[in-house]
């Protein structure tokens, strides 16, 4: 896969944001494109997640798979595929000793191939005046919305 640059997660991004009326349109094209991708961003697990995290779960996942498919389209994600590298991103997540947010996500960055995709992940869960994730919240976050990287993306895991 062609690497995806921040510019192009830049663009989705701001055209989501400039048109708002787009985005309920842009989650059904999603559950029917990759309805197995969606079911796992619904799934019970972010039950701990709040209703504003799960809400952010979606809105990035949204930018996720609009700059994707700006370099090419995704084929159908399997649950399968979801589920070994969700489990993968917890395993790699797991053997880090490291305690700040940042530092524990630096195993995530080595050799990666879509580097500014993950670095627009990290940086939109790093708390800010308006954010309302939580401590808790960030790390489940990040494994997911890696997750959905690495699926869209086919990167091996």
């Amino acid at each position: 896969m062609s690497f995806i640059d921040e510019h192009t997660i830049e663009r989705v991004a701001e055209k989501l944001n400039q048109q708002p009326e787009q985005y309920e349109a842009k989650v059904l094209h999603w559950q029917q494109q990759q309805p197995e991708l969606l079911a796992y961003l619904f799934m019970e697990d972010t039950r701990f997640l709040s209703d504003d995290e799960r809400d952010f779960l979606l809105y990035l996942s949204l930018i996720l798979l609009e700059s994707v498919t700006q370099i090419q389209p995704i084929p159908p994600v399997s649950s399968e595929q979801i589920s070994l590298a969700e489990d993968h991103n917890w395993e790699q997540l797991e053997k880090v000793s490291a305690r700040g947010f940042r530092e524990r996500l630096d195993v995530f960055f080595v050799d990666y191939a879509q580097e500014d995709l993950l670095a627009f992940v990290e940086d939109a869960l790093i708390p800010d005046e308006d954010s309302t994730i939580t401590k808790e919240g960030r790390e489940p976050l990040f494994i997911a919305l890696k997750t959905v990287i690495d699926v869209v993306t086919a990167q091996e895991v």
